[in-house]
């Protein structure tokens, strides 16, 4: 009778240790736990982030943080914490968010384009990755790293070509930096880098070009002519006289500080620097602005023609006249001038 009770205590005792042991899974592991109305919420956990900090991101989206910390003690997450952006779907049960909190790091997708120094890349890199512009412009303007990998800091620019490519979020500066080296050289590849000595220039040399090319015109179609334009220069030693360049000489100094120059003069002609491409000859030292990968496209596959001269065509904006020699260029010059005069535009 005696060992009768005792094995009904233990079965007690068992069934609530069971029960209880069930509650916890369930509560724990089995029931959802979300408290946000959206399908799903994000999180983006730093690379140095405590526990702490991950549960503070994580609280408000849920509804019982206590047995999220039960769960994520039993599971060694607390000290395994892995950076990134996660995703949080509407219903998920603990075990499911430390799961993709573990394991589901989302990647990013990240587009520039049209930034005209490494200043401002880096501060848009800035705004979608976990590395800050600080770090960026640093590891953007390594000298060693550049002298390793043939540029300097008047072509660093050219080694991040404008597109969408995907990180995660946590990617830090170098690790940034490594992945637009990688992308650089997977476009420089054997096809464009015969047609860049066929036509005797180095990569380097062909995206500053592109660089005045793009700033000239956005029209891609007419990209190719206005490089044949410059091509043709480069053969018979002819100043480029790009008025882009003048803009991009002016911009460095003080004077011309939060200006925008809406009209070249002569002014502008006679600003000592290496970018003025009226005063010296061939290409200027670097590139003056990101080329679209169009205008390095255009510049390597120029036109064959034997225009010397254009000037933006007034009646078709965004166009441009091309002229063969110097007096037919004159006309089309006075003309697009006197449409800036009949705008009111005189500097």
């Amino acid at each position: 009778m005696y060992i009768k009770k005792i094995l009904i205590a233990i079965a007690v005792i068992g069934l609530i240790v069971a029960a209880f042991f069930a509650n916890f899974v369930y509560k724990a592991m089995l029931k959802p736990n979300t408290a946000f109305n959206n399908d799903v919420a994000y999180v983006y956990i730093p690379s140095s982030a405590s526990y702490e900090e991950v549960r503070s991101q994580l609280e408000p989206l849920l509804k019982d943080i206590n047995s999220f910390d039960d769960l994520a003690e039993q599971k060694k997450y607390t000290t395994n914490i892995k950076a990134g952006k996660y995703a949080i779907k509407k219903g998920m049960t603990n075990n499911d968010i430390i799961n993709s909190i573990r394991i589901g790091n989302l990647p990013i997708k990240v587009s520039f384009n049209n930034q005209s120094s490494l200043e401002k890349l880096a501060g848009r890199i800035s705004r979608d990755i976990e590395a800050d512009s600080v770090s960026l412009l640093k590891a953007m303007k390594d000298s060693e790293f550049l002298a390793k990998n043939n540029f300097n800091q008047a072509t660093a620019l050219g080694m991040y070509l404008p597109n969408s490519y995907e990180f995660f979020w946590n990617t830090d500066a170098e690790g940034f930096r490594a992945r637009m080296l990688k992308e650089y050289k997977r476009f420089w590849n054997a096809e464009r880098t015969k047609k860049a000595e066929a036509i005797g220039l180095s990569p380097n040399e062909v995206i500053a070009l592109a660089s005045i090319v793009y700033e000239e015109s956005k029209e891609a179609t007419e990209q190719p002519t206005i490089a044949g334009v410059y091509m043709n220069r480069l053969r018979i030693g002819m100043p480029l006289q790009a008025d882009p360049t003048l803009k991009f000489a002016a911009y460095q100094l003080p004077k011309y500080k939060n200006t925008i120059i809406k009209r070249v003069l002569n002014v502008h002609k006679a600003i000592e620097s290496p970018y003025n491409t009226y005063k010296n000859q061939g290409l200027p030292p670097g590139l003056i602005a990101m080329p679209d990968i169009s205008a390095i496209d255009a510049v390597l596959n120029y036109e064959k023609h034997q225009y010397l001269y254009f000037a933006a065509n007034a009646k078709k904006f965004g166009f441009h006249k091309f002229a063969k020699t110097l007096s037919q260029h004159n006309v089309n010059a006075r003309e697009y001038q006197r449409y800036l005069s009949a705008q009111g535009i005189h500097k």
